[in-house]
């Protein structure tokens, strides 16, 4: 259970007395509706969550199995917190969790990708693509333990929760990194790849039924560049976004300039972040959420005082909670 409690002191969401697991930044009774709905509302637009519930060390995020599925048309159907699901595509252990998985490939590169268990809704699943950080490609990412670099336990666990809570998880092999902060995007491989990927989403056959009006993206570090990335090319591609450990879709560590003008149709978007991150300044970060939250868009930000370039501990029930309830 949601052990949180939370208060919020001059506009911002602070967190406190959390035990194992913070609940989700969306799990109030403003943020509870229907995906049809849109965004949430203006309560939780802008606001700003400070993760004290301690650093994003492996004995604080294990918890949170069993409970049933939230499942059904866009993913937003149950309630948040999101469950592990006690029937599951994953198996779930303290400290490990393997999850069986399909290979897929598009354009010569292996897209790793799984959908949930049971009969999809009539419009498909609602999907979810999860971009690698930098040299930690999907291969590694479907079974492993609490020792994994950059919290990567957590991106098993996030994972997990998704296809248990209704929705397929497409994880595309990258270059090493994504070319989404290098000049020419749009000649690179990596744009044909993303263009091929949405093809065959909407075919419905490489990666089975899925609802096109219900994709969503996330990733850590060139990963969370590329989620950025999704709301800069692909106008329209994605219904929210969650980024871990970066910033927005031009910037490459410490090197940050977001332009004044954003896209129009942005996406709600969650950061997550590491006060201690040295990899990708927790300043860049801030800088993105504070020019969405001035242009009016919604944004939330979870900082972790503790943690580096890592996904959060917290960044399961997050990002589940996040795309459940968009």
């Amino acid at each position: 259970m949601n052990s949180c409690r939370r208060s919020i002191i001059h506009g911002q969401v602070l967190l406190f007395g959390c035990m194992l697991i913070l609940g989700c930044g969306s799990s109030d009774s403003s943020q509870s509706g229907s995906s049809q709905g849109g965004p949430s509302s203006s309560s939780q637009t802008g606001a700003s969550s400070s993760g004290q519930g301690g650093a994003s060390s492996s004995s604080q995020g294990s918890g949170g199995a069993g409970g049933s599925a939230a499942t059904g048309s866009g993913g937003a159907t149950g309630m948040c917190p999101p469950m592990l699901a006690a029937s599951s595509r994953c198996t779930v252990q303290t400290d490990s969790i393997d999850c069986t998985h399909e290979i897929a490939t598009v354009m010569g590169r292996e897209v790793y990708w799984q959908s949930p268990l049971g009969t999809p809704p009539a419009q498909g699943w609602p999907a979810v693509f999860v971009f690698q950080g930098t040299g930690f490609g999907p291969s590694v990412t479907w079974s492993g333990g609490t020792g994994l670099p950059f919290g990567g336990f957590y991106q098993i666990k996030l994972q997990a929760m998704l296809l248990d809570n209704g929705f397929t998880v497409i994880a595309p092999a990258a270059n090493t990194a994504w070319a989404t902060n290098f000049p020419g995007y749009e000649q690179s491989a990596d744009h044909a790849l993303m263009l091929a990927l949405f093809d065959a989403m909407a075919a419905g056959t490489t990666f089975g039924s899925i609802d096109m009006s219900h994709v969503y993206a996330t990733g850590i570090s060139s990963g969370g560049y590329m989620t950025s990335r999704m709301a800069v090319t692909y106008p329209g591609s994605c219904r929210a976004l969650a980024i871990q450990s970066a910033s927005y879709a031009t910037c490459a560590g410490p090197l940050c300039n977001i332009p004044s003008m954003l896209p129009a149709d942005h996406p709600p978007t969650l950061f997550l972040h590491g006060q201690v991150d040295t990899t990708v300044p927790i300043a860049t970060a801030q800088s993105y959420y504070d020019k969405l939250k001035a242009a009016g868009f919604e944004t939330e930000m979870i900082i972790d005082p503790n943690a580096g370039h890592e996904w959060l501990y917290v960044a399961p029930e997050e990002i589940t909670c996040w795309f459940m309830t968009h």
